[in-house]
């Protein structure tokens, strides 16, 4: 088991080359094949007046900077898969807003890697939005790399967030192939407590026993039941080491945004790591 196709968002910020360089391990670890996608920016649909251009009808924007500036992002793309040695990769610009191109894009590929948003700007710009946006909209797993940092591995030690939700699951299951791989996995979880508020079996056990059987090494460990559960995840993975968080990712649609789930929002604002997400 292992991923076959990897999609990066190669959007030429400063944050780009270490994003790609991560991609690009994942991809020989994996011996996967690596796709950089640069979106131009500009909707395939938009015109000033939020129409839709009849065909043959000349486009009021002159495209040619946009892409030239994700030609350049190809480049840097392209530059570091060749230098780590990738013997499969391909480029790709696409005339599309960001979230809708990855979107588009994200049937084609076992995992998509994105980067986080800058913690100081507002959080409903598009590009802080996007990692929460495409989640929400694909049925892919994101591997999201902070926006400040430096991550020379990813995927040695991975921690998991265990509560046994859908999300989670699927987080876990789109993360298999690299918990295979990781010399240490870290399941977390919150403990189980009966009607009189007395804890009981730790409820991480019987996942445990399911990860066992794909082969991956795991220790069960404790989430701080008294901390907010996204607060929790980070300073565990802080504490044991982890270069990978895995979690579910929790949101509703309200008012023509997501809004987060509480775990959610704290991680994807305050994340230190690598962190797979799935809905």
């Amino acid at each position: 088991m292992s991923y076959k196709t990897i999609l990066v968002h190669a959007d030429g910020s400063p944050q780009a080359a270490q994003r790609i360089r991560l991609a690009a391990q994942l991809a020989l670890a994996h011996e996967a094949h690596l796709i950089g996608a640069a979106m131009t920016g500009l909707s395939r649909h938009a015109l000033p007046d939020g129409s839709i251009a009849p065909i043959g009808a000349p486009f009021p924007f002159d495209l040619r900077l946009l892409r030239t500036r994700a030609d350049a992002a190809l480049s840097q793309f392209a530059d570091c898969a060749s230098r780590m040695g990738l013997p499969s990769f391909e480029t790709r610009l696409v005339d599309d807003a960001a979230d809708d191109g990855l979107i588009l894009q994200s049937p084609y590929a076992d995992l998509l890697v994105l980067g986080q948003g800058a913690p100081e700007n507002d959080p409903h710009a598009l590009l802080n939005r996007l990692p929460q946006d495409v989640m929400f909209q694909c049925a892919r797993a994101l591997l999201i790399v902070p926006h400040n940092g430096r991550f020379e591995q990813v995927g040695e030690h991975v921690l998991v967030g265990w509560d046994g939700s859908v999300a989670a699951i699927r987080a876990l299951t789109a993360a298999l192939p690299q918990l295979r791989r990781a010399a240490r996995v870290t399941l977390a979880v919150s403990p189980s407590q009966d009607s009189q508020g007395r804890q009981t079996e730790l409820p991480g056990v019987e996942m445990a026993r399911y990860l066992a059987r794909h082969d991956v090494r795991v220790t069960v460990s404790e989430l701080d039941g008294g901390r907010q559960a996204g607060a929790a995840l980070l300073e565990m993975a802080s504490e044991v080491g982890a270069d990978m968080l895995v979690m579910g990712g929790y949101g509703h649609w309200r008012v023509r945004e997501w809004m987060l789930g509480g775990a959610t929002r704290s991680v994807l604002r305050g994340m230190t790591l690598p962190v797979l997400m799935a809905h």
